[in-house]
């Protein structure tokens, strides 16, 4: 994809905006878990790590498309917690891989006005050099009111549960005092929103402990594509399939079982 940094034009087919410059039916928070990089590979009788080499492009699509599309919000599932039983020699891969992505494209999330963040990091066995990139590329961008980017990096939802309430235990919170807002304000950056949509690729139908608290009520897609081959038209046509969804949260809707709108 043939990028600038002075400016970015409509992608094909996206989403119509009102006329306030806020996103019609667009989600706030776009959640990917980027999965099929192993099957794209071996489909190809290629190793497992051609497959994450040929994510990258995808990973820079989807940043563009979420972007021009007016989505506030957008994580990326790039490592969990469960992954490090992968053997030595992908892991080692994976590590310079992303350390090679985040260098080449820091500059240019920068000149986009993205805000980079980056959930979990905190095995020891992360390189010091790419937790060193991923501090830096936080601090370049810390100051953007684009587009927030957050990329779960040695993540794990539970973990991050657990960690919310050993920090509400050491802070004296008296248990009367806990509630859903206090307990989200003890997970890590506590101002992300929910998460409105999810979207798995390569078919497979699975949370695998991604954002456990953040996707409670948020609707999933799960489109075939293996991730190397999924581009900005998929990632719109996924928000498209959200923009005809009804999102009760538990309730229901107005006019819908008897009710009546008031």
């Amino acid at each position: 994809m043939q990028q600038t940094v002075d400016g970015a034009s409509p992608l094909p087919g996206a989403l119509p905006h009102r006329g306030d410059g806020s996103p019609d039916g667009v989600p706030r928070h776009v959640a990917c878990v980027m999965d099929g990089n192993g099957r794209w590979a071996q489909l190809r009788s290629l190793p497992r790590t051609s497959g994450h080499s040929a994510a990258e492009a995808t990973v820079i699509d989807v940043i563009e498309a979420a972007r021009t599309a007016g989505v506030g919000w957008l994580s990326l599932y790039a490592f969990s917690t469960e992954n490090w039983g992968r053997p030595s020699g992908e892991i080692d891969f994976l590590m310079q891989l992303v350390r090679r992505v985040v260098r080449k494209h820091a500059l240019l999330l920068h000149a986009r006005g993205i805000r980079c963040r980056f959930l979990g990091v905190s095995d020891p066995r992360i390189p010091p050099a790419l937790a060193q990139d991923f501090a830096d590329l936080m601090t370049l961008t810390g100051d953007n009111r684009g587009m927030t980017l957050t990329v779960a990096f040695d993540h794990g939802g539970r973990r991050d549960i657990v960690e919310a309430a050993r920090s509400l235990l050491r802070s004296g919170t008296p248990p009367g005092a806990v509630t859903e807002q206090t307990f989200a304000s003890h997970l890590p950056y506590p101002d992300t929103p929910d998460v409105d949509l999810v979207i798995r690729t390569s078919g497979e139908q699975r949370i695998s402990n991604f954002m456990l608290w953040q996707v409670a009520y948020a609707e999933w897609v799960f489109p075939p594509v293996l991730w190397p081959d999924f581009r900005s038209s998929h990632f719109l046509e996924c928000l498209r399939e959200y923009r005809h969804r009804k999102r009760r949260f538990g309730g229901v809707l107005p006019d819908e079982n008897g009710a009546s709108r008031p």
